[in-house]
């Protein structure tokens, strides 16, 4: 029996997303290449199978530039994260963000910086 699709992205489907909201616009050549950089091949043929797979879901837009097409994803990153964040508070942590985060900070894995900055942005929350 196959797998339900998800409407969220999968690991592999996030790596394309963030490649093009860093370049707004790219070909699946583009992305290829940008993938590889980590010096994990990757077919040219998977990744375009995999960006068709990614316009089905809705996640991304496709446009024809000549004999080639042009990809861009269809939701915001801050959207996209939000929702993916959302899925996981709720199914992790019985959607309690107070949860995540407690969590997050008794990992130990937080650096100060990080620490810093989530403090700072609890702050900026409390004067709004």
């Amino acid at each position: 029996m196959s797998r339900p699709s998800s409407v969220n992205p999968t690991p592999g489907e996030l790596e394309v997303l963030k490649i093009l909201w860093s370049c707004g616009e790219c070909s699946s050549r583009d992305v290829q290449e940008s993938l590889n950089e980590d010096g994990k091949e990757r077919a040219y043929t998977s990744v375009a199978s995999l960006m068709n797979v990614m316009v089905d879901k809705g996640l991304l837009k496709r446009k024809q530039q000549g004999r080639a097409f042009l990809y861009s994803a269809k939701a915001a990153k801050r959207r996209t994260l939000s929702e993916l964040l959302s899925d996981l508070v709720g199914r992790a942590f019985e959607g309690s963000a107070s949860q995540l985060v407690a969590h997050l900070v008794e990992s130990g894995k937080l650096t100060q910086e990080e620490l810093d900055q989530i403090r700072q942005a609890i702050d900026e929350h409390q004067e709004n």
